[in-house]
């Protein structure tokens, strides 16, 4: 029972990492480096796969897919939509500096996911990850706004993270 209830909480490492990225992902932070800094009506290319929006995340808890799993699935797209939004940007762009701190705060939770066994995550999830990592799946990109992949990620952690880590909607 305790291993259940282990893998189904947020490890503390997880929820510091979670806070600092909620404090990295303020509304006006995500407002200047993802909107103003591009230009207007500015798109970035990603697969459809990356695009997490509460209501997947719902649909999923309603199929019965486990928060440990959910959590696992949310860092996969939030980091890779992080990546993407980096590989647009010169290293001189404004918002160089700011997706770089971003980036960091998700390799160390990627340190933290590292720790534990991630083989009991459900197929559906496994399925969507291997998607996402995978080449050649552009045939199924979409147009996104920097920023709207942003506002997704802060929605979807709060979702998932908000009660085991207690986290404050600033």
């Amino acid at each position: 029972v305790l291993a259940v209830l282990g893998l189904e909480a947020a490890a503390p490492g997880e929820c510091e990492l979670t806070r600092l990225l909620q404090d990295k992902l303020q509304y006006e932070m995500r407002l200047q480096y993802m909107k103003h800094y591009f230009p207007i009506d500015y798109t970035v290319q990603v697969q459809y796969e990356e695009v997490l929006r509460p209501s997947n995340i719902t649909r999923l808890r309603n199929g019965t897919v486990s928060e440990a799993a959910l959590r696992y699935l949310w860092f996969h797209v939030s980091s890779q939509a992080v990546l993407r939004i980096r590989e647009v940007l010169p290293e001189k762009h404004p918002s160089w500096k700011y997706t770089q701190e971003l980036c960091q705060l998700f390799d160390a939770l990627g340190e933290e996911y590292s720790k534990y066994r991630q083989t009991d995550v459900e197929t559906v999830v496994a399925d969507l990850v291997k998607l996402i990592h995978s080449a050649g799946a552009e045939s199924r990109s979409k147009a996104v706004r920097p920023k709207a992949l942003l506002d997704n990620c802060l929605k979807v952690m709060r979702m998932l993270y908000g009660v085991p880590c207690e986290l404050g909607i600033r």
